[in-house]
């Protein structure tokens, strides 16, 4: 065991666990942050997709010994009140069926939009590719991630 001391959604937690333990267990079994989901556990799915340093990345396959000193977001740290662009739009739109990949897609659309706040059709496709519905929402995704980009205008 080690002692690790992450920054996560602002605010600085503690943790001490195994060094190959994946980020997404300190966030879910020792942190109690459970937005964010477990989905293939192989990093293929995207439903554990986080921000670090403000880039996707899949938590079920990030050790947590990698973190050091970057900055973690969960999908709780998006916004304080649940209305980033991203989340509005994804309401608006209504894309969330079951809804349970969707914190992950919502990290992966606000990843991004961060580094490309105008994407084309193709760019989104490519940008949000790799994160699965099992539900098959991609055009409603599509038209979220393409109406959050003009909110963020």
């Amino acid at each position: 065991m080690a002692i690790y001391k992450l920054q996560i959604n602002g605010q600085t937690y503690q943790v001490d666990v195994e060094p190959d333990t994946p980020l997404l267990w300190v966030l879910r079994d020792h942190l109690g942050l459970l937005g964010t989901k477990f989905g293939c556990g192989i990093a293929l799915c995207g439903a554990c997709t986080v921000h670090f340093n403000d880039q996707a990345v899949r938590a079920c396959v990030f050790p947590v010994s990698a973190v050091g000193d970057a900055k973690i977001t969960t999908i709780e740290g998006l916004s304080a009140q649940g209305d980033h662009p991203v989340q509005q739009a994804w309401n608006e739109v209504d894309v969330a069926q079951c809804g349970y990949c969707q914190a992950g897609q919502i990290m992966t659309a606000a990843a991004l939009l961060k580094r490309n706040p105008n994407p084309s059709t193709e760019e989104i496709d490519t940008g949000m590719n790799g994160n699965i519905c099992r539900c098959g929402t991609y055009h409603r995704i599509r038209e979220a991630v393409t109406l959050a980009a003009a909110k963020l205008k």
